[in-house]
């Protein structure tokens, strides 16, 4: 109180107070945050596939709209990105498109993006204007550590490798070589595509990384559905499920179905601002596993 009337009548000291004040709330923020990450892997990288749905054109120009809101999103927080993977669409945008986020906490930031995403906006490719609705999968696993990924067996038996020509970026090098990877793990039917690298070998690497990553979070979601029912409880699967809305038209909000947070500045989300989001789905999550217990 002292201070704030000495400030009143020195401006240099009012403008000194406010930001230590402003600095000693983000370290406050930062360690109420600290308290939300549960999720043992929190601390690893994320591997993220974004996948077409519903929507036809739209959709795949959709699957790129998210790709590049994440890459916004990553470069605020300045986190590396990698794109291994990319299928494009057929007159726009992706088909799908895999990347890995490497940072301080990426994987336990990015949970809150798994999970089906809708778009609703007047479509720039129909010529009448007409209103549209698109969907696309976002699919969020930790990166593996080697003793992690050493903890997945994989019987080489049951794996199908195919190579093929890149049709990404590259130079005529991938384009004049089978440097492409596509591994199919038969006994669960994933597939896993990597064409980033030069060296087949690298992208060999790469995919079965990728495919670790994959059977891990199978896991995961084995071990959850086996937890529901010996609680007796039914919930629904969070995968393939949609958790948020991005409205264009004829209003704009970004909504989020699980915690019902909301934002109305819906170019700002598309340009990367999702940490209020993020923070609103921790803490949803937080009290979430705290009913469970």
């Amino acid at each position: 109180m002292e201070l704030d009337e000495l400030a009143e009548n020195d401006t240099e000291l009012g403008q000194q107070i406010a930001k230590e004040r402003a600095a000693v709330a983000a370290e406050l923020r930062a360690r109420e945050l600290d308290l939300l990450f549960t999720d043992p892997y929190a601390t690893h990288n994320a591997v993220i596939t974004i996948s077409v749905g519903q929507g036809g054109i739209e959709a795949q120009d959709w699957v790129e709209m998210l790709l590049r809101m994440y890459l916004k999103w990553s470069e605020r927080k300045r986190f590396a990105t990698e794109i291994i993977d990319q299928s494009p669409g057929e007159e726009a945008g992706l088909k799908s498109v895999t990347f890995i986020v490497s940072g301080s906490r990426a994987y336990g930031l990015m949970r809150s993006e798994h999970g089906v995403h809708r778009l609703v906006r007047i479509s720039p490719f129909d010529q009448n204007h007409r209103r549209h609705t698109s969907f696309a999968l976002v699919e969020v696993m930790p990166e593996l550590e080697k003793s992690d990924e050493d903890s997945i067996a994989i019987n080489a038996q049951d794996l199908r490798i195919d190579t093929y020509r890149s049709t990404g970026a590259g130079g005529q090098h991938v384009n004049k070589t089978d440097s492409a990877v596509r591994i199919t793990h038969i006994p669960t039917g994933i597939v896993v595509t990597c064409q980033n690298e030069r060296s087949q070998m690298k992208n060999r690497e790469m995919a079965m990384k990728v495919l670790k990553a994959r059977l891990f979070q199978r896991q995961q979601l084995e071990a959850a559905k086996q937890l529901d029912q010996i609680r007796g409880q039914v919930m629904p699967a969070e995968f393939g499920s949609q958790i948020r809305n991005y409205v264009l038209q004829p209003y704009t909000l970004v909504k989020d179905v699980r915690t019902g947070f909301e934002l109305g500045n819906a170019q700002a989300v598309l340009d990367g601002e999702l940490d209020p989001f993020i923070e609103s789905w921790l803490r949803w999550r937080l009290g979430q596993n705290g009913r469970k217990d």
